[in-house]
């Protein structure tokens, strides 16, 4: 028995919403699958992009603390005799290092979200902290604040973004470690015979530490502060330790420090003849 004609167009009609129901979701899931690809796409290149920017700031972060440390031995290099000349060349250095090299970072960093790529730059910037403000207080005796250091940044940067500056972590941090820095001058100048210059970093230094253990319990990264602290006390037990030997036992150290006269008496008591 033949089947009716409306049987007949019931089947044909089931039959081509069925197939075209399964050509709009193999054309669904098509899309869904193109879409899902360009979307990973772009995260793999935005992490690509990334990773090479990183290795680029890690580059740039290792040449201004090189050329930084630089800086340091310059200033190392003082003396009554060319105290003017070497802080002269150390100033020229550091300007050479900022134009040449934190230039560089600053045009990696600027308008982005720099907080991503503070561990990898970080080293660097606390460095050149550390530099700056050594030479800034050899030269005029004050502190070098994060707002002078950052309007030093701002002719880097592209005036139409937004420019990196210094945070004020990294600031501290640098300054800590300048503590070991001075401490190292002033032993120097101690055995030059410039009693108040040391005496002065001796204030200078004791003053930074405390101010600096009240910050210290609210910073974040407290673990590498902790020893840095630590640190920054033994410098400061150091310096006051040579600059309270050379007031008690100064008679002592009078023929050691560059006095012209070798008869001083020791201990203040007269030259047996």
């Amino acid at each position: 028995m033949a089947p009716k004609p409306q049987r007949i167009r019931h089947l044909v009609g089931t039959t081509w919403q069925s197939a075209m129901k399964k050509a709009r979701t193999m054309s669904t899931e098509t899309d869904t699958e193109s879409s899902m690809k360009d979307g990973f796409s772009k995260y793999a290149d935005y992490l690509n992009n990334l990773n090479d920017k990183r290795e680029r700031v890690v580059k740039a972060s290792r040449d201004i603390t090189m050329n930084s440390k630089k800086v340091i031995f310059q200033v190392h290099r003082m003396s009554k005799q060319n105290k003017e000349e070497v802080l002269d060349k150390a100033v020229k250095d550091l300007a050479a290092v900022t134009d040449q090299y934190l230039s560089r970072l600053v045009k990696e960093l600027q308008g982005t979200d720099f907080w991503k790529l503070r561990r990898a730059y970080s080293p660097g910037v606390q460095e050149y902290v550390e530099a700056a403000t050594l030479c800034n207080f050899c030269k005029t005796g004050t502190l070098l604040t994060l707002d002078e250091m950052n309007a030093t940044l701002l002719p880097l940067s592209d005036p139409s973004v937004e420019p990196l500056q210094i945070n004020i972590l990294d600031y501290i941090l640098g300054l800590a470690d300048l503590t070991g820095e001075l401490m190292r001058l002033a032993i120097g100048r101690i055995s030059e015979g410039e009693l108040d210059f040391a005496e002065k970093i001796c204030s200078f230094v004791r003053e930074i530490y405390r101010n600096l253990t009240l910050i210290a319990p609210e910073m974040d990264d407290s673990s590498d502060m902790k020893q840095k602290m630590e640190t920054m006390l033994q410098s400061v037990m150091k310096i006051e330790n040579a600059c309270f030997s050379v007031h008690v036992r100064g008679s002592e150290y009078i023929p050691l420090l560059g006095s012209a006269d070798t008869s001083y008496p020791l201990l203040g008591m007269p030259d047996i003849e």
